[in-house]
């Protein structure tokens, strides 16, 4: 287990990460960079995880920054732009970690007075999550865990 801990940055609006374990840092980045505040690509991530740990390939990761692979071996990931950011983890690594970042996404309130088209009586989380299913045309592995 990591000893990560995500808040937003007061001044900036945006995710920040703590912790003293160096070796979870690419992690860290990975996850305020790419998932960001966005709870459909921490649903991506949390799904490709699962697919890679029931022995299925799951949908490769598109991103203009990042090259990753997840498969039952773990998550190899290399930032394109900071080559120092290279990481390796086993799925039991990566998996806490992303569950401690989707609970820190729920902490999150949803700005008053924003418009959102998808389903806008519900809650942030569980518009994504609809939207994420009527996307992949499957329930979330993770309905049910987390949600």
């Amino acid at each position: 287990m990591t000893d990560l801990r995500f808040e937003l940055d007061p001044e900036w609006d945006l995710p920040i990460f703590k912790g003293r374990a160096e070796r979870y840092f690419p992690l860290g980045a990975w996850l305020i960079s790419e998932v960001s505040k966005n709870h459909g690509v921490a649903l991506d991530a949390l799904a490709m995880l699962d697919d890679a740990a029931r022995g299925d390939t799951p949908e490769p990761w598109d991103s203009e920054s990042y090259d990753v692979t997840v498969d039952a071996a773990g998550m190899r990931f290399q930032n394109r732009y900071a080559l120092d950011q290279r990481a390796e983890y086993s799925l039991d690594e990566v998996r806490p970690v992303l569950e401690d970042y989707w609970r820190f996404l729920l902490t999150i309130p949803e700005r008053p007075g924003t418009y959102r088209a998808f389903w806008p009586e519900l809650s942030l989380p569980e518009a994504h999550l609809l939207l994420w299913e009527q996307t992949w045309g499957r329930p979330h592995p993770y309905r049910g865990r987390l949600f």
